[in-house]
């Protein structure tokens, strides 16, 4: 797993082989991550599924209730099919763009 640290957020992408590795090791990881906007690109390779990209609502809910930003970045995917509270975008320019939105509707108390 790749572990990027930007100005707002921390970006994390793959380096292992399988879904199943990744998830395992951001779950390893994740303690270290709480307090940071995250942005995790789910590789192409992969070719992951809804159920599998679903494995990571619960820390998205969890990140979003500390008051932080979670979006994963995932081509493919129709995004209706996911809650409207999961951020799930095609490209890391749109998932920047929702931090820095989420980030101003923090900054205004909303």
């Amino acid at each position: 797993m790749n572990i990027t640290d930007k100005t707002d957020y921390t970006l994390i992408s793959s380096d292992e082989k399988t879904f199943s590795n990744f998830l395992e090791n951001f779950e390893n990881e994740y303690l270290n991550l709480t307090g940071k906007n995250l942005i995790i690109i789910i590789s192409e390779d992969f070719n992951a599924s809804n159920k599998n990209i679903l494995l990571f609502l619960k820390y998205a809910e969890e990140h979003q209730n500390n008051g932080m930003s979670f979006v994963v970045v995932s081509k493919d995917v129709t995004i209706d099919d996911f809650p409207d509270t999961f951020n799930i975008v095609p490209t890391l320019v749109e998932a920047e763009d929702v931090i820095e939105m989420e980030n101003i509707q923090r900054d205004l108390g909303f």
